[in-house]
């Protein structure tokens, strides 16, 4: 795999979690460095490390991995859109919000945005691409894409804060049928 390829690669792995950081950090009332480092790092490190357990478990956990893997994806991507979008709209339930910071559900986001890491993990070993070049380009991009997406998120944010929880549960959502539409389509 040529560099640029690498490069693409990287890119591509991100976008999920570009797209879920932009939507976390339309939940935040101002910029907060601390917080978007939390979930650039949470992001970066489960997008590079899943590709490892991938490259390794290649052989025995290919056929087990790639039957089902967008549809964990989709149901908690979905799951945490629908609670973001019905939290909007219910007054009582503004303390109990879903926050993407929350070490649980950024857990559980970070798992959902790098499934599709590990079936690339397992493409690195078929195709004996060097892991160790690999998972580092993927780790930093999706850091880096991740920190810029919470703080674009939180400038977006703050002009539509009422809407801020609609409009990241859509995004949650809207990945969660884009990963099962690129999976039916393949």
């Amino acid at each position: 795999m040529s560099f640029a390829a690498l490069i693409l690669t990287s890119i591509g792995l991100a976008m999920d979690a570009l797209a879920v950081s932009v939507s976390g950090g339309l939940n935040l009332e101002k910029a907060n460095i601390r917080k978007a480092v939390k979930m650039a790092l949470t992001f970066g490190i489960f997008q590079a490390g899943m590709p490892v357990i991938g490259y390794y478990a290649a052989h025995s956990f290919k056929s087990y991995i790639e039957h089902f893997d967008h549809w964990i994806a989709f149901g908690l991507l979905v799951f945490i859109g629908l609670k973001m979008i019905w939290e909007a709209f219910h007054e009582e339930s503004v303390s109990n919000k879903t926050n993407h910071f929350e070490i649980r559900t950024l857990l559980l986001l970070a798992v959902a945005t790098s499934i599709d890491a590990l079936a690339v993990g397992i493409s690195f070993a078929l195709l004996d691409i060097q892991i160790l070049m690999a998972v580092v380009m993927i780790g930093i991009t999706t850091f880096i894409l991740s920190f810029l997406g919470v703080m674009i998120g939180c400038r977006v944010g703050c002009h539509f804060s009422q809407w801020a929880d609609v409009i990241g549960g859509i995004i949650l959502i809207g990945i969660g049928v884009n990963i099962i539409f690129e999976h039916m389509i393949l």
